[in-house]
Formats: C-alpha cells, structure tokens, sequence
C-alpha cells in the first residue's frame, strides 16, 4: 500500500503548480519547468484523488451493506459498486507505485539504432536488412523520422551493418529494450534441401546524447582523416573526407565515411561517440545501483540473446519474458510491434515494484 502522506503530497503540489501557472508572475525559465511538471501530474492526478479517497468511499458502500433496513436489490448493487471500486483501486494503486518509480531520463530521448550482422554469412545479412525495415515501418506508423548515418550493404542485397538515428516522441522509451542478439530460423533462397539455418544480428539502441548531457575535451579525442573507399577498394571520392575519432580514455572509436564532406562525417561520428559514451557512463550508474541487473530484462548488453524469429513456424520468441507470438510476418510488418514491447515494459516495470515493494 502507498502511504495516503505521499498521495496527499502529490496532489497539494498539482494544485500549488495550476495556481502558480496561472498567476502570471513566473519568469519564463520557470514557467517551461513548472509546466513540464504539471504536465507530468496531469497524467495521474486523476488517480491519484480517487487512490485518496478510496476508504471513505469504501465505507460509504459498507454503511449500506450493513445496514439492515437495505433491501436485497440495493445490496446487490451495492456488492457489484463495492466489487468495481476495489478493482479500481487496485489499478490506481499500481498506476501510481508506476509514477513513483524514479524516472529514467533517456526515455524521452532520441535514439541512436545500430544493426550488424552476425554469424550466418550472407543470410545473417539479409536479416540484418529484415530488422531495419521492421524498424523503420514501426517508425512511419508512429510518424518518427529516420535518418541515415552510415550503411554498408553486403553482395546479396543485405546489410552488413546500419546506423541510424530516430527522432520523435519518448523514442528510447518504446526501442531500449530491442538491445541484444536476435536469431532467425529459415530457409535460405540458395539452400536447394530445405534446411532451416539459423543466423543472427545483433542490435544496439543508444539514447541520443546532446552536448549538455556529456562533455567531451578536445584533448581526449584523436581524430584521423583518410580518403574513402568503396567496394573492391575503389575510390570514392579524390579527398581525405573519411574520418576516424577515437576517444583516448575509454577507446572507443567511431569511423564514418558515408558523407563527401569531411566536416558532415566528423559531425555524424561524434553523433554516434556521443552516444556510446553516454550509454557506457549510465551503464556505469546502473550497475553500482542495482548488483542484480543481470537477473533484469536488460537494455544494453549486445552478446545476450532475446528473440527468436522462426519462420517455418510463423512464430517469433523474446526469450526475456518467455512471449511468442504467432504472428511473425505481422510483426516483421510493424503490426504487432507495440503488443510485444507493452509486455516487454510491463515486466520491466513489475521487476522494478518488486525492488522498492
């Protein structure tokens, strides 16, 4: 059970925030935070009155269960009004342990998604290809937009690796738990016996860091410019516009060539070092809070395997929470995509409860 003190605390601060809104004598810095947090409450309060007032409407129902002179037709009502109100109450309550929760501050991020190839050869990369197009029809049904930064295709039409930035509406919310190993089995085109191989490719998704969420010195970077290269060796332009950045202290490095302009290539790797960094630094926070994260639905260790995508038996499998469902081509469509992370969510969220409860 919440403690009423706290419910009664959240509402007196939505109504001290709708009264300073609305005075007019709130500096503009101000009033865009207050807003956000009002905004925030808006979305519970509503739950929150009725979480408070629970017991006294309970009792009220009670008075009338007990009292004798009822007749049968009005404590029927009164069971079936009793029976809904705990119901509700019991939604309200797990609403509110949800909103009480201490907020991950990249859920509202941009993310950056990275796609590669794993063990299978030319099939591994085909799939590879299979995945970024599920993510970019699930972005063009939520009307987010994806935006390229580096591509490189494999011979048999497939992608050996992708890197990609999505923009819109709490993008690493809905994609941070797509971080892992997914698995395919199928029949290749080229597999003349009909067998079912299995092949793989791993999936990054990296909340999008701005220059206030990190700061990178100059002196920590190395970067080294050379001239871009295509299939075969060929050249593809007479410049030195491909561009390397390592960062020295940690060692991670980021090369892009996709751009002609060496100035676009630098801003679109330290796009990507960015975001590496500031996924290695809360990675970092996170294991010092929570020593048990490996037995938590993870959303960022690439070796783990979460999904199997079976073909022969329209099936796909998040191996986190033990889901399949039996709409593979649906789901490869964006269809379903929603109804696999919404449980996805809601297990991580139980995991959290249970941590606090």
């Amino acid at each position: 059970m919440i403690p009423l003190k706290k419910i009664e605390e959240l509402i007196q601060k939505h109504s001290l925030l709708e009264k300073d809104l609305s005075s007019g004598k709130i500096d503009k810095k101000l009033f865009a935070e207050k807003s956000k947090e009002y905004s925030d409450l808006n979305e519970i309060i509503k739950d929150a009155k009725k979480y408070f007032s629970y017991e006294k409407d309970r009792l009220e129902i009670q008075k009338i269960l007990d009292d004798k002179n009822s007749d049968t037709e009005l404590i029927k009502m009164a069971e079936i009004e009793l029976n809904d109100l705990k119901q509700e109450n019991e939604t309200n309550e797990k609403k509110l342990k949800m909103f009480l929760l201490p907020k991950d501050e990249a859920d509202k991020k941009n993310a950056i998604i990275e796609i590669r190839a794993g063990t299978g050869g030319l099939e591994a990369s085909l799939f590879a290809a299979d995945l970024f197009k599920m993510y970019e029809r699930v972005s063009h049904k939520k009307r987010w937009t994806v935006e390229l930064i580096s591509i490189s295709r494999s011979e048999a039409g497939g992608l050996k690796e992708v890197i990609a930035s999505i923009k819109g509406n709490n993008i690493y919310s809905t994609l941070k738990y797509e971080s892992g190993v997914h698995r395919v089995q199928r029949v290749p085109d080229t597999e003349t016996q009909g067998r079912v191989h299995t092949s793989a490719a791993t999936v990054a998704v990296l909340p999008e860091a701005e220059e206030v969420d990190l700061k990178i010195n100059e002196i920590d970077l190395r970067i080294d410019v050379f001239r871009a290269g295509g299939p075969g060796g060929q050249s593809v332009n007479t410049t030195d516009s491909a561009v390397r950045i390592t960062h020295i202290p940690t060692g991670i490095s980021v090369s892009q060539q996709d751009e002609k302009s060496q100035h676009k290539n630098k801003a679109k790797g330290m796009k990507i070092l960015r975001a590496r960094l500031y996924e290695l630094e809360r990675s970092r926070i996170e294991n010092e809070r929570s020593k048990d994260r490996k037995n938590k639905i993870g959303t960022g260790d690439r070796s783990e395997r979460i999904r199997t995508y079976n073909f022969p038996q329209g099936r796909v499998t998040d191996h986190r929470i033990n889901l399949t469902l039996h709409k593979l081509e649906e789901f490869l469509e964006g269809e379903i995509f929603d109804e696999m992370i919404e449980a996805l969510t809601l297990q991580a969220q139980e995991e959290s409860l249970g941590v606090i409860n």
